[in-house]
């Protein structure tokens, strides 16, 4: 029966999002400076790839900037931008000695611009934890000192929080919080704390803090230099080489919007999907249990109540409660858009069209590239 089918799929992801919602924590409270010791956190480096950000990156380092509870220096590496990012920065930095603003190199053959900027600031960082940090987020005051103090309670290697995802559009809505929903439904946390495989791991790009000294003997950005997708590869590769990585949940220490048009969020997305639900072996089966699981149980609850079935209803309609709980809690508990939680079956109906988009793509040979730059080749 189609219906209890689409239960099934939609049940699973509800019971791994109901057992990881009490797993999925914020990180600790900062500790309090006092006069004899005003951080007794260590110092870190913060450290912003940017290119073509002027919109945005004033915002960023001007929050950063307002950090408290730590010691830090800030480096954004100017990727070549054609616009005015390299000059507010440096605006800032006249005024503040914390602040300071590099070039990048030209791209070696085989890396994504993010990772070799990374990778380039990486070298060029004072402190023994490095924070990247992406240009379109901003931190709250204690953010920082809360996500370092999360990294040396976690005794991991390598650590990355989900900030709150800011949305304006109409698509933004639907699809951007379907990256808690993936994550929560579909990666047992429990698990991933205590197996270090690499297929259980997970991080987000916009926020990772890292332990300088593992982050080098392991080689860093270097691990995942070809992907557009360092927020799996990079934990990813950290986990193959034996070193532990962990996550937390960053509504209430960072906030970030992705993109600000749907293009922008049609061309993002597509750019590294075939590095996660477009991978190829995964898309059609990621497409079948998001179909089965979370646009289905609609149609069939109302194919069902048409005919007079009220069992296959009664399945229906447990499948679409099962496939809307965890979005309703997540626009709660994440502050996302309620709009785009009711509207669950489009959201995914979206995110579906992105993958197959990529995935045919680079059938074609013509892969997504990002910001002028095409797909690096893979050795």
């Amino acid at each position: 029966m189609a219906a209890a089918v689409a239960l099934v799929f939609a049940a699973v992801p509800a019971l791994v999002y109901l057992w990881n919602r009490w797993q999925f924590l914020p990180p600790p409270p900062a500790p309090p400076p006092t006069d004899a010791a005003p951080s007794v956190l260590p110092p870190v480096s913060v450290l912003i790839p940017a290119r073509n950000e002027e919109a945005v990156i004033g915002q960023s380092v001007e929050s950063v900037l307002a950090s408290v509870g730590l010691t830090l220096e800030v480096i954004v590496l100017d990727d070549h931008s054609t616009d005015r990012t390299a000059e507010v920065v440096r605006a800032i930095s006249q005024r503040d000695g914390r602040v300071r603003v590099e070039r990048a190199g030209e791209l070696p053959a085989g890396w994504c611009g993010k990772q070799y900027a990374c990778r380039t600031l990486a070298r060029l960082a004072r402190h023994d934890i490095l924070i990247f940090l992406d240009a379109d987020v901003r931190v709250l005051p204690d953010g920082l000192a809360r996500m370092v103090r999360f990294l040396l309670q976690s005794q991991a290697h390598l650590v990355s929080g989900f900030p709150r995802q800011e949305t304006g559009t109409f698509i933004e809505k639907c699809v951007i919080p379907l990256i808690h929903f993936l994550l929560l439904g579909y990666l047992p946390l429990w698990v991933s704390r205590r197996v270090r495989l690499a297929g259980f791991a997970a991080g987000c790009g916009q926020l990772f803090v890292a332990h300088r000294a593992a982050y080098e003997s392991v080689g860093g950005h270097e691990l995942c230099k070809d992907s557009m997708h360092d927020g799996i590869k990079l934990p990813r590769a950290y986990r193959r080489l034996g070193l532990r990585t962990d996550l937390c949940d960053a509504t209430d220490v960072a906030v970030c919007r992705m993109y600000r048009s749907g293009g922008q969020l049609w061309h993002g997305l597509a750019k590294n999907a075939r590095e996660g639900l477009a991978a190829p072996g995964l898309v059609v089966f990621s497409t079948a249990m998001l179909l089965l699981g979370h646009v289905l149980p609609l149609p069939l609850l109302a194919v069902a109540l048409s005919v007079g079935d009220a069992q296959a209803a009664g399945w229906a309609a447990a499948a679409w409660g099962c496939s809307l709980a965890p979005r309703l809690d997540a626009a709660w508990r994440f502050r996302q858009s309620w709009l785009g939680a009711w509207l669950h079956p489009l959201g995914v109906l979206l995110l579906l069209a992105i993958q197959w988009y990529a995935t045919i793509r680079a059938w074609l040979g013509r892969p997504v590239g990002w910001k002028g730059r095409p797909l690096p080749t893979r050795s």
